[in-house]
């Protein structure tokens, strides 16, 4: 585990995986957490590469080539969440207030591109900002999507009474049997999914795609989580996290109701559709930011 701090704030991140583990400012919880020494539960605070959710039946083509992934959700036959967030990583810096931290994904079965992949986390006067980074070290161009796994919480509010704001236009439908889309995405308007206003969180259940994520005035998409006090959270995230998942689960240990804001810059399937993949060529990079801060109450 790996502890930066910065004034009141403090964050904790995994060495294997490089998923964070926590943020708090002031003592006050800002994402979901879970112990030292247990694995992240639902896969909290995980880094998703080189595809976040689901890649349907664990097999996708490139350039013509099946390739065929481990299937790493038997229930489903899919490939999920991608190839790093079980792996160790090594640390390329580490100050009071910034970590950084990287891991190299090898050809391998289903995968035939190597890719360098970093992440940093830094804290400063505006909460926490997370990038990402991937470096195409191979002789393959190939497509990638890049996802993250963040469970955040309004403080100690329970979530059943916070207020959830989304800054998507779609929605994708999914084979509820294999959690795989089942058609194009379909706007929002007038349906359950239109979170664009705030929806109270008590009885709603989530595990779904939201797409079209538009950046606000400043460039960024912003998405929040906000108590009945005004106070609360926001995950922001560049342009490039065009899609957010959406999951909310009954059982998170030590916390029941808890709901996952997931930033990615690609939909479910997305090895198999093309949807918003990116693709990079041999010593091409990419990278792109999204980030965590504390939402204070209006005139506080």
């Amino acid at each position: 585990m790996l502890g930066i701090s910065y004034e009141g704030a403090t964050a904790v991140i995994t060495t294997v995986g490089a998923g964070l583990r926590s943020f708090e400012v002031d003592g006050v919880p800002y994402v979901e957490t879970f112990g030292p020494d247990e694995k992240p539960p639902m896969s909290a605070g995980a880094v998703l590469v080189p595809w976040p959710n689901r890649t349907a039946g664990a097999s996708w083509v490139l350039d013509g080539v099946r390739q065929r992934l481990e299937v790493t959700e038997p229930a489903r036959g899919n490939a999920i969440h991608g190839l790093v967030r079980r792996r160790p990583w090594s640390v390329v810096e580490h100050t009071g207030s910034l970590v950084s931290l990287q891991t190299l994904i090898e050809p391998q079965a289903g995968w035939p591109a190597a890719l360098r992949v970093t992440v940093s986390y830094a804290l400063d006067d505006h909460g926490l900002t997370v990038t990402h980074g991937v470096n195409n070290v191979g002789d393959v161009a190939t497509p990638f999507g890049v996802g993250t796994h963040p469970y955040p919480r309004a403080g100690r509010a329970s979530t059943d009474s916070c207020t959830l704001t989304l800054a998507a236009t779609t929605v994708l439908p999914l084979d509820v049997e294999r959690m795989v889309p089942s058609g194009p995405a379909v706007p929002v308007d007038g349906t359950e999914f239109d979170f664009r206003s705030g929806r109270l969180l008590d009885g709603v259940r989530l595990d779904t795609p939201f797409g079209g994520c538009e950046p606000a005035a400043d460039g960024l998409v912003h998405h929040s989580l906000v108590a009945g006090d005004g106070t609360g959270v926001e995950v922001w995230a560049d342009p490039a996290f065009r899609w957010v998942q959406v999951f909310t689960p009954d059982s998170y240990p030590g916390r029941g109701r808890v709901v996952a804001v997931e930033p990615m810059t690609c939909p479910p399937d997305a090895l198999n559709s093309g949807t918003d993949l990116i693709r990079i060529a041999p010593g091409e990079s990419w990278g792109a930011r999204w980030g965590i801060r504390p939402l204070v109450a209006p005139g506080s």
